[in-house]
C-alpha cells in the first residue's frame, strides 16, 4: 500500500499528467493512478523510483505488465518506464496533437499495450 504522501509525491512529480499517455487530470476528471512500474507481482518495491502517475486507462491496461509485442517488429520489448526513459524519445504528437506516435519499439509496443489512442482518450484530447 502506498502511503498519502509517497502519493502526493507521485502526483506532483508528474505535476497531475499521466507519464505513460501525457493526458492531464483535468482532461478526464478523474484523479491519476499511482502505478508500480515494476508490479509488486514481480518484486517491484513501493518507492518514488518505482512509482510513476497513470490515468485510469493506462493503468488499467498495464496491469501487471512489463513487456509487450512491438506491431511493427513483432518483437517482445520492455515497456516504456517514466523513471528511467525520457518520454520524447519513444514518443510524439501526431500533427493534430491528439494521438500519440511510437518512434521506437518500446513507444510503439507501450502505444498498443496501454491501448494509449484509445477512441474515448483521443476525443477527450481533442
Amino acid at each position: 500500500m502506498t502511503s498519502a504522501a509517497l502519493r502526493d509525491f507521485v502526483r506532483q512529480r508528474a505535476r497531475y499528467y499521466c507519464e505513460y499517455c501525457q493526458t492531464a487530470e483535468w482532461l478526464t476528471g478523474l484523479e491519476g493512478e499511482v502505478d508500480h512500474i515494476i508490479p509488486r507481482t514481480n518484486g517491484g518495491p513501493t518507492v518514488a523510483e518505482n512509482l510513476c502517475l497513470a490515468c485510469s486507462s493506462c493503468n488499467g491496461n498495464k496491469h501487471a505488465k512489463t513487456h509487450a509485442i512491438d506491431p511493427d517488429t513483432g518483437a517482445k520489448v520492455e515497456l516504456f518506464h517514466p523513471r528511467q526513459q525520457t518520454w520524447h524519445e519513444h514518443f510524439i504528437w501526431s500533427e493534430d496533437g491528439v494521438r500519440i506516435l511510437g518512434l521506437t519499439p518500446c513507444g510503439r509496443a507501450t502505444i498498443t499495450a496501454l491501448q494509449m489512442n484509445h477512441a474515448l482518450v483521443v476525443a477527450a484530447r481533442s
